[in-house]
């Protein structure tokens, strides 16, 4: 029997500390919140899960094999009692996390606005992701004893060292090795990431805002000044093709939808999906790329071209934002992700 294709998501694991409150409040003001959870998070966590729910097409069969690789603190009891669990529960292989004693885990405090949008302000303080997530021989070894013949996709986010992410993109994405990599720039670095690193990445998924930003951190990326109200994916994301050579261009757009774009021509865009309900928008774009690169996964896992992909990107695409809109309509991070079969049970 063939084996299933696999994913390695390299990234932050966060004990997410998130209050709920009617707004957010301002300098020097002190509100009273309605709740407050403590729930397991990180964008790398966020995403492996997303990736792993998403390879459930029915509550027993999983079709892709997905691993965490990261690191937190080992005294730390939000590991074994809340970060390992909903990683595990997911279908999410665990072993190839580090537990440290030199640094703690990560964490992000959330405000919740408890209006028809759910938006949300974080602040993250990086702990692990950072202290221990500096050596990418020591990463890529990990990623070999988990998976012995190369993953078909490694996810990488911005929640970890800027030089780490450089490392690992600039051997995964050379031509002989066979792995692609998805990666979602978020957040985007300060210095941006240099084109030498960023060329032939498979996948770049952005949203508004890191479009922006990752355009103007690349020297002499023909761009002027853009803000979010006036962007227009259809002319930037052909450019990331050409000056970044980057294949397959992804440019979510909140509840406007998605923009999508290939290096051989195929673009277009994927309405969102109205959602009466907003509760909590923290994993909506985990989701998104969770999704998104589980099924590309399945797709590289069977040799055919990239090029390809093109006659199943917008089908994928689609699905993804259903899965973001369902992620939008519960509460918290990991938790409000959904399985890949209660979007078939919906439709």
């Amino acid at each position: 029997m063939a084996s299933k294709p696999q994913i390695c998501v390299i990234g932050s694991l966060n004990i997410d500390f998130v209050t709920y409150a009617r707004r957010c409040p301002g300098p020097g003001e002190t509100l009273t919140g309605s709740s407050l959870s403590i729930d397991a998070g990180g964008k790398g966590a966020n995403q492996a899960v997303a990736c792993a729910r998403a390879a459930f097409s029915s509550k027993a069969q999983q079709d892709v094999a997905v691993s965490m690789i990261g690191a937190v603190g080992a005294n730390d009891p939000y590991y074994p009692t809340l970060l390992q669990p909903a990683l595990e529960k997911s279908g999410v292989d665990t072993t190839g996390i580090e537990q440290r004693t030199d640094c703690q885990t990560g964490s992000a405090t959330i405000i919740v606005e408890e209006g028809e949008q759910g938006e949300n302000r974080i602040v993250v303080v990086p702990g692990a992701n950072h202290d221990g997530m500096n050596d990418v021989d020591k990463l890529l070894s990990v990623v070999q004893t988990q998976c012995p013949a190369s993953p078909q996709v490694v996810v990488l986010q911005g929640e970890i060292p800027r030089s780490t992410v450089i490392g690992l993109m600039q051997h995964y994405n050379r031509s002989e090795n066979p792995t692609n990599v998805v990666l979602n720039i978020a957040p985007v670095y300060p210095e941006g990431i240099p084109l030498a690193a960023l060329s032939s990445t498979a996948v770049l998924i952005m949203n508004e805002t890191e479009t922006i930003q990752m355009a103007e951190s690349i020297p002499d990326f023909p761009v002027g000044s853009q803000t979010e109200a006036d962007l227009q994916p259809e002319l930037l994301a052909p450019l990331f093709h050409k000056v970044a050579k980057v294949p397959i261009v992804l440019i979510t757009l909140g509840a406007k939808g998605v923009f999508f774009s290939t290096a051989t021509g195929r673009n277009g865009s994927v309405r969102g999906v109205h959602v009466k309900n907003v509760v909590d928008t923290t994993a909506a774009g985990d989701t998104f790329v969770g999704y998104f690169s589980a099924e590309f996964a399945k797709y590289a896992a069977t040799g055919q071209p990239l090029e390809d992909f093109d006659a199943l990107i917008e089908s994928v695409v689609q699905q993804a934002n259903q899965a973001a809109a369902i992620c939008v309509q519960r509460k918290g991070a990991i938790e409000s992700i959904p399985f890949a079969y209660e979007i078939t049970d919906r439709q």
